[in-house]
Parts: C-alpha cells; sequence; structure tokens
C-alpha cells in the first residue's frame, strides 16, 4: 500500500457502513472518491467488489492510489437536493439503485442514447465542462456478458424469453434488440403493466415489432428449443419464491438467467430437478460494476477479483 493509499485511507469516512447526505457537508476525503446511491443500500455487494478492484488496480498503476468506492443511504425524496453536493464534492462517478434509476433521469443534462431508450440509468460520470454528471447504463452490457459467460451463448440472434416487465426488463429488452435478437418473448402476470412495455419497445423499435411478442406467466408459449429465458420478476428474491414458470415445461437446450442472486430460491431448485442450465445474477452485477468503473478511470478492471470479493461479501452476509 502506498502512501496516499494509507493517508487517503486514514481519513476515508464510511468504513462501518453506509453514510448518510449529511456526511457531505463536511466531506474532507483526500483521495478520489466514487459512490453507490440506493434506499435501502446497506445490503449492497458493491463498495467491497469495487474496493478490491480499485486496489488491485492501484496495484499496477499508482495513479489509482487514494481511490475509495462509498455508500449512501439517499432517500428517494432527497436525490435532486444532494446530486450537486456530490458534484461539488468531486465525486469522480456514482452507481444508482433502487429507487433512482428512474427518477434520476430529468435531473441530468446529459443522457447517453443506450440509457435514454432504457429509460434509466445506474452510472453517473464527473462532466469535466459545465458541471454536474452525464448518464449512462451498463445493465444492458452485464446481462449480455453475464449470459455469454455463464451458457457460452450470445444474444445476438437467439430467441429470447424475459419474465417480468419492471425497470429492470425494459432495460434487458433494450439490450436484446439492440444485440439483434431473433425473437423476444416478454411474459408478465399484469396484463396492464405488459402491454406497457410491448407497446414502449415496440415504438423504440418498430423494425423489431413483428419479433416482439407478449405472453401471460400463467399460460406460457410453446418455448421452441435453444432459447434463453430470463428471470426479471421479483420472484427470487427469498429462499421460498416460486418459480414464475415451470422449467419443465422448457424445450431442449433452454438455458435461464435468473437477475436475482444471494438465495437458492424455487427457480433455481426447479431448473436443477428438470436438469435445465442455471445461473444467478452474480455475474451481472459483476459485469455492469466493471462496465462502470472502466468509464469511471479509463483503466481495465479486474473482473475476476471483483467476482471474488462479490463472492466473498455474499458468504460473509449468509453466515448466521
Amino acid at each position: 500500500m502506498s502512501g496516499t493509499e494509507s493517508a487517503a485511507e486514514e481519513r476515508a469516512p464510511g468504513a462501518d457502513g453506509p453514510l448518510t447526505p449529511d456526511a457531505l457537508g463536511a466531506w474532507d476525503f483526500g483521495g478520489t472518491a466514487v459512490a453507490v446511491l440506493g434506499h435501502p443500500i446497506h445490503h449492497s455487494l458493491s463498495p467491497p467488489m469495487h474496493n478490491a478492484a480499485l486496489k488491485a488496480m492501484a496495484a499496477e498503476e499508482p495513479r489509482f492510489a487514494g481511490w475509495k468506492y462509498f455508500a449512501f443511504d439517499v432517500p428517494p425524496q432527497s436525490l435532486a437536493g444532494v446530486l450537486p453536493l456530490f458534484a461539488q464534492r468531486g465525486f469522480r462517478g456514482i452507481n444508482l439503485t433502487i429507487p433512482h434509476k428512474v427518477d434520476v433521469v430529468p435531473l441530468l443534462g446529459e443522457v447517453d442514447s443506450a440509457a435514454a431508450r432504457m429509460g434509466a440509468v445506474n452510472t453517473l460520470i464527473l462532466r469535466e465542462q459545465g458541471g454536474g454528471y452525464a448518464g449512462a447504463n451498463t445493465d444492458g452490457y452485464g446481462i449480455s456478458r453475464a449470459v455469454t459467460e455463464a451458457f457460452g451463448r450470445s444474444l445476438h440472434g437467439a430467441r429470447v424469453v424475459l419474465l417480468g416487465a419492471g425497470g429492470a426488463a425494459r432495460a434487458i429488452a433494450a439490450q436484446c434488440l439492440d444485440e439483434g435478437c431473433a425473437q423476444l418473448w416478454v411474459g408478465n402476470r399484469n396484463e396492464a403493466r405488459l402491454d406497457a412495455l410491448l407497446d414502449l419497445v415496440r415504438g423504440l423499435y418498430p423494425e423489431a415489432a413483428g419479433r416482439v411478442h407478449g405472453f401471460s406467466l400463467d399460460e406460457p408459449p410453446v418455448m421452441a428449443g435453444g432459447a434463453v429465458v430470463i428471470n426479471a420478476t421479483a420472484l427470487g428474491l427469498r429462499a421460498d419464491d416460486p418459480p414464475p414458470l415451470d422449467p419443465r415445461a422448457f424445450a431442449a437446450d433452454t438455458v435461464v438467467y435468473d437477475t436475482t442472486y444471494g438465495t437458492v430460491n424455487g427457480l433455481a431448485r426447479a431448473c436443477a430437478a428438470a436438469g435445465v442450465p442455471y445461473a444467478d445474477g452474480l455475474g451481472m452485477l459483476v459485469w455492469q460494476g466493471a462496465r462502470s468503473l472502466a468509464m469511471w478511470t479509463g483503466g481495465e478492471p479486474p473482473v475476476d477479483v471483483m467476482t471474488l470479493a462479490a463472492r466473498a461479501a455474499l458468504e460473509e452476509r449468509s453466515r448466521p
């Protein structure tokens, strides 16, 4: 550890957990700060994951010595007021998680095209000119890399079955169509939310409207072989959550990617019983985080280090 890094660590607030926006009033961190904002945020794996990556990057390149990643618990009603304070305090970059990804969009003067299509931002980059932050979204990149890593498959040319119609599903649908999936089936139990997502996606991608289909999770279509099923519903956050669909209905060569992680849920158990390849969402977390970190630093984040750190933090929190 360099002297610069040691000094910054000694002054670093937030060592014992998430901070509140009040900490910005007397902010005196001497290094380069990046952060994640959410509400709640205590469960986030991003700080240990990113700080492990920054430590490894600093060992290779001294310019990263003194970088640190913090977590801030920011209620939704406080976001508009505190975001300028992060810029004033020189936070180089910010990740956003629930419930801020959509609400932040109108607060930004600049949003890249991918994030605009997704209607959500999870990454802020401090602007060198004009002040404030520019918005981007790395969630789509995260799901794409994670599916390839888990199953050796590309979204390009794939038959994708997307479960869910919320904000996460919107980002994933946009990524699938951006990469040229052959078909996109979207399933949800709430018909109004499903229709709203389908109308939105078809409007954004009129050339792909004929490849986008909807269905009720209560009446799933006959699955073609080789499909990539992505669970973007809330079912799976708890161990006793049932699977949104029965994997026994899937055709041969189907794989299932679950955007939830941290528990062996009903979908994971059902896939294991049916012999269907399954992966949880930790890879998506790592890859979207690595993309954000690359945007902020201009460096090459060590994905293997981030994966190990995220798994270690997850195991630590699961201990009784």
